[in-house]
């Protein structure tokens, strides 16, 4: 092993809106923040890996399901029911893609990164 997993880091506009959408989302806690609010991490506890976000300059998001902006990587969601699951990050902000199938669905969080909530 050459090292451990530190975070994942999602690139945004708004790192504190985003953290905020994702700590309700997984029931997470904030366990980094810069002053000036360009990086926000959140996780289980300091010294777990995290998902980051950072702010970057003229962010785009990714497009879905078109790749003219690629999507790069999304987060699946593990949920005991999809219909609550939906209701519930619809309430928080996230926007319906209409795309999935039987055990998943795919959304958009606030900031147009794609997530999915699966049920297998």
């Amino acid at each position: 092993m050459i090292g451990t997993w530190q975070a994942l880091v999602i690139d945004c506009e708004e790192p504190a809106q985003l953290a905020g959408f994702y700590q309700e989302l997984l029931g997470m806690v904030t366990v980094q923040s810069d002053e000036d609010g360009s990086w926000v991490s959140i996780g289980d506890a300091a010294d777990r890996p995290a998902i980051a976000f950072q702010r970057v300059p003229d962010y785009q998001p990714p497009e879905w399901p078109g790749q003219v902006t690629p999507q790069q990587a999304h987060l699946d969601v593990k949920v005991p029911d999809l219909d609550v699951g939906e209701t519930e990050v619809l309430a928080i902000g996230a926007v319906l893609t209409g795309q999935g199938g039987r055990n998943f669905r795919v959304y958009l969080d606030p900031q147009g990164h794609p997530f999915c909530l699966v049920s297998w």
